[in-house]
């Protein structure tokens, strides 16, 4: 199931406004997928490169990701509560993923989390049906986004685009892209 607002709503992440806000900013760490975290496990000696001393520091005692009982989510580890602990910031000030880094630097062939790709989509899922929903997660800190996707006239799902054939494939975003085209017209 898919929300009418990643086909109504505009989003371009602005980077040069938020500096990466979302790897620092809310409750709870970035959602993984099972089989991530054995991914991640396997790749984490070419990820600590690209990492502050105090995450490396945080991965040592505390490990890279933590069950939420509340979210019922496996997360990735909070670094004092705030940023993900696989965040990095550049002189700049912008925030980096440094599972990104890697897979950038040729190191690794795993991009990043797919909730973090897919960002600013949130899936929810019911593992006893097999239903999944693909829901906006409307954000203050992204407002600037709003504002350039509004401004570029890219939707939401199309910015999205890499990331759905990632999860989904070809086909599911081709049927996206045509139901959203089709609703468009009328």
């Amino acid at each position: 199931m898919v929300s009418d607002e990643l086909i109504k709503e505009q989003f371009a992440c602005a980077l040069d406004k938020c500096q990466g806000a979302c790897c620092e900013e809310g409750d709870y760490g970035a959602p993984l997928e099972e089989q991530e975290v054995d991914i991640i496990k396997g790749l984490l000696s070419e990820i600590l490169p690209f990492l502050d001393e105090k995450s490396k520091k945080v991965i040592s005692e505390e490990g890279y990701h933590v069950y939420n009982e509340e979210t019922d989510n496996i997360e990735t580890t909070l670094v004092d509560g705030g940023p993900c602990v696989f965040m990095g910031r550049e002189k700049s000030g912008i925030s980096y993923c440094a599972i990104e880094k890697a897979y950038y630097a040729g190191k690794i062939d795993y991009k990043k989390p797919i909730s973090c790709h897919l960002y600013p989509i949130r899936v929810s899922k019911n593992e006893t049906i097999g239903f999944e929903a693909l829901n906006y997660d409307r954000w203050d800190i992204c407002s600037a986004a709003c504002t350039k996707g509004k401004k570029e006239g890219i939707r939401i799902y199309e910015f999205a685009k890499e990331a759905i054939i990632r999860k989904y494939g070809v086909d599911f975003y081709q049927e996206l892209d045509a139901a959203a085209k089709n609703l468009s017209s009328e």
